[in-house]
């Protein structure tokens, strides 16, 4: 898996182009395929220091420049206020990302590449230089940007305050907003050398004056790193930023090789991530590597849970559900499967699990109707891919108490409105609650309520139901209940779902049906276990294929809709208008495949046209956030990509679809 990038030279067309990169600890690195930062969200080490939350960037960036005689060759690559401009990408030839990063620059008889990667399991980043000179001695010069900020925030001079320590192998910043801890610097060749001006200030960063914001950060600089390269010679350089507790010992000495056996080791990494998911092309190798950066340790539990985006949420419950398969089973990492299952049931709370774990470490919200029902699949799922004995017995034990309490919970109701109706369907929300996915709230406004019986909740509703039958009659229970009961759904669900007139089902029921065209409706004909005839089902289809697929996405509304809105950018405000309002969203694809190559016969030919439909997808892997799948998309054409940069279930549900619903036909006659 390897995607290079050439034709870097202008600024405008690459600065939105990004790159990740994660530690499974909940830290990460992230810039643009141009070196210039874009976000506030970026930076060479973004560390959480209690996983995975409590994000704070710590390593900036670098800045190089080669001295040959008296030609200065500066790579700086960044915008200043007022889209004042240093760019430095004249001299990019190339970006690759594989997992690892790296920049080719060339000046006359000169060829410098700059790796960058991030250790698993640590946080700890490394620099690999290599250094071809065919020309006169030089001088190559390294200037580290440092910073100490939580990682949606800014810094100014004022904040940037610190104890600077020279070491014998670099040097060491103790930030006084925190005592606690140490940026460590380690370089394997140069002097250190004093500047001038210890601060970098006013980087603009263009995504956040997209949005209306100011967008300016400030970074500190106290020394440059001057190292000489003698003429017609290679060179390797290793530097290596270590964020570690302020009472720490001495980072051991680095040599020239240190980061190039880092870089090395997380390649042999990424290799094992593709050898075990078993996939074999290009598409579904890069989907692999892409879940990998979402798997993550949660430090309160020591189990493995998900990160629903990058660069800024945390693990949330509907989340990680959706994107569980995906992210997990079809990738062979059933270990990180049962973690986080068990993860999720030990926050069960009123037959609820929950929907965000705070970035502060606070206690879990529970503000969701549709989490603790995708928790059934997840688990439907995990026991189809897995499947022997000490799997049923770890789902029995550990797992089926608390599918047990949610359906008591739902059946007799728990918090926000959330509860079993006359007509056995669940109704969810009330007043200002937020509780499908659709829950965006701007202080007493709360832009698609949904309060009623959502469409997608009361599908999810009977498939959890089913789940409960086949599981109570695996463990011996033989509980009739679930069955009788999901009949009762399955009758009141067509009755009152079923829109003759668009051809479709209503969004929401209520005392007045919505019958806006929505993507919720899709998991009515997707799930395992579903309640509509097949005319039903294909109508649906067809109807979600013509009003809202855009490529990358679903559209969350129909656009001939009164309150569709087609971009996604813009002020808090704006934004929040167009979230849940025409915007489209790239999960919502898994569904959608599944639901039509079901419709159109489960056949080869099915699958064939599915695969069409994800070509977008393969596209959109070379931009954005290189070699992953944001979060949401414009509405409106070109689509561009929106949110975050690289988001789970995205990713999850999109190669979840072409695992189960392309592959096993792509070797059929």
């Amino acid at each position: 898996m390897n995607f290079k990038l050439t034709d870097l030279n202008s600024f405008e067309d690459n600065i939105r182009r990004e790159w990740a990169l994660t530690n499974g600890l909940g830290s990460y690195a992230g810039s643009s395929v141009i070196g210039a930062h874009n976000r506030t969200h970026q930076g060479y080490l973004i560390a959480s220091l209690r996983s995975p939350v409590m994000r704070y960037l710590f390593f900036s960036k670098t800045n190089e420049k080669v001295t040959i005689g008296n030609n200065v060759y500066d790579f700086t690559t960044a915008q200043y206020k007022g889209r004042q401009r240093i760019c430095g990408q004249t001299y990019l030839k190339e970006f690759n990302y594989d997992g690892t990063v790296c920049y080719t620059y060339e000046i006359p008889g000169m060829t410098i590449k700059k790796h960058i990667s991030l250790v698993y399991g640590l946080n700890r980043c490394a620099i690999g230089y290599e250094i071809i000179n065919n020309t006169d001695s030089a001088t190559f010069t390294v200037t580290p940007l440092l910073n100490y900020r939580e990682h949606s925030g800014s810094s100014t001079i004022d904040d940037l305050k610190f104890t600077i320590f020279r070491e014998d192998t670099g040097f060491s910043l103790i930030p006084d907003a925190n005592p606690n801890i140490r940026t460590y610097i380690s370089v394997s060749d140069g002097i250190l050398k004093d500047r001038e001006s210890l601060y970098e200030a006013d980087m603009e960063l263009q995504t956040e004056v997209d949005n209306e914001v100011a967008g300016l950060d400030c970074h500190f600089t106290p020394f440059d790193i001057e190292i000489a390269v003698p003429a017609n010679s290679s060179k390797r350089i290793s530097l290596i930023c270590d964020v570690i507790p302020a009472s720490a010992g001495i980072v051991s000495r680095i040599t020239p090789d240190t980061a190039f056996d880092i870089i090395d080791a997380q390649l042999k990494r990424v290799s094992k991530i593709i050898d075990n998911s078993g996939l074999k092309d290009d598409f579904g190798q890069a989907l692999a590597v892409a879940a990998d950066q979402f798997i993550t340790q949660r430090e309160s539990t020591g189990y493995s849970t998900v990160l629903a985006g990058l660069p800024w949420f945390t693990d949330w419950g509907r989340d990680t559900m959706i994107a569980f398969t995906g992210l997990t089973l079809c990738t062979g990492r059933f270990n990180e499967a049962h973690d986080i299952l068990l993860t999720f049931a030990k926050y069960c709370h009123n037959g609820l699990i929950p929907n965000m774990f705070p970035d502060n470490g606070q206690k879990p919200l529970y503000n969701t109707a549709d989490a603790s029902l995708w928790y059934f699949y997840a688990v439907y799922k995990y026991l189809m891919y897995t499947g022997n004995s000490d799997d049923y017995d770890f789902i029995y034990k550990e797992i089926y108490p608390s599918l047990k309490e949610i359906i008591s919970a739902y059946k007799n109701g728990t918090d926000f409105s959330i509860y079993m109706d006359e007509d056995y369907l669940i109704h969810a929300g009330s007043g200002l609650d937020q509780v499908t996915w659709m829950d965006v709230r701007v202080g007493d406004w709360v832009a698609t309520p949904r309060h009623g019986k959502p469409v997608e909740i009361n599908a999810l509703w009977y498939n959890a139901l089913c789940i409960m039958d086949f599981l109570s009659a695996k463990f011996g229970e033989n509980d009739t209940d679930y069955k009788v009961l999901s009949e009762k759904v399955r009758s009141s669900f067509i009755a009152k779902f079923w829109n003759p007139n668009a051809g479709c089902l209503y969004d929401v029921v209520d005392e007045t049906p919505d019958d806006s065209i929505r993507p919720n409706q899709i998991y009515a004909v997707s799930l395992p276990f579903t309640m509509l005839d097949h005319d039903m089902e294909k109508s649906i289809v067809n109807v979600v294929k013509n009003k809202l697929y855009v490529g990358c996405g679903l559209r969350s509304l129909d656009p001939e809709h009164k309150d569709y809105h087609p971009i996604y950018i813009g002020s808090l405000s704006k934004r929040d208008h167009a979230y849940h309002q025409g915007t489209a969203w790239g999960f919502l694809l898994g569904g959608f495949i599944t639901a039509y190559v079901k419709v159109n016969g489960s056949d080869k030919k099915a699958a064939d046209e599915a695969l069409k439909l994800l070509e977008p997808v393969k596209d959109h892997l070379y931009h954005n956030c290189i070699g992953s799948i944001c979060e949401i998309f414009d509405g409106d054409s070109p689509h561009n990509g929106r949110g975050c940069y690289a988001q789970a279930w995205s990713v999850g549900e999109v190669l979840r679809c072409y695992f189960e619903d392309i592959l096993p036909f792509k070797t059929r006659a």
